[in-house]
């Protein structure tokens, strides 16, 4: 997995704030759209989710994988990774960078997915675009929401 996709947005916010939402992984069905159900299976001493488990509803299709977290210090930054493939998703790799900004805190997302199905490379791209940037504008509205 060479390619990553990455996109930012400025949220009006701190990181702490920030990353209270992005570690609250049960709750992204009500605002990350695509995303159908979210389990955390373990966690860490920090209690965050160290494994959990998603389930995607992304037409043309649905999957569940497994992922592992690391967390980075001061909510800089968290990581993911896929620990457990699902029917479709073969490999899965993604982050939120997070870092003070003007008029706010910089959430920079990258995601990289692979999946059984051949796809052109062009429109994986596209694909993982729009994944990223409708996760930023969910969690936008939702920390700024309170």
């Amino acid at each position: 997995m060479a390619d990553r996709t990455s996109s930012s947005i400025t949220i009006d916010a701190g990181r702490k704030e920030i990353m209270a939402v992005i570690a609250d992984l049960p709750a992204y069905p009500s605002w990350a759209s695509g995303i159908r159900e979210f389990e955390v299976l373990d966690t860490g001493a920090d209690g965050r989710a160290a494994e959990a488990r998603m389930t995607i509803d992304a037409s043309p299709f649905s999957d569940t994988v497994g992922l592992a977290y690391t967390w980075g210090d001061d909510d800089e930054w968290v990581r993911w990774e896929l620990i457990d493939k699902g029917n479709v998703v073969t490999s899965l790799h993604g982050s939120y960078l997070l870092a003070e900004g003007t008029g706010g805190t910089v959430v920079t997302y990258e995601l990289a997915v692979d999946i059984r199905m051949p796809v052109i490379g062009m429109l994986k791209r596209k694909a993982e675009k729009r994944i990223t940037d409708s996760a930023l504008k969910g969690l936008k509205r939702r920390v700024e929401a309170g």
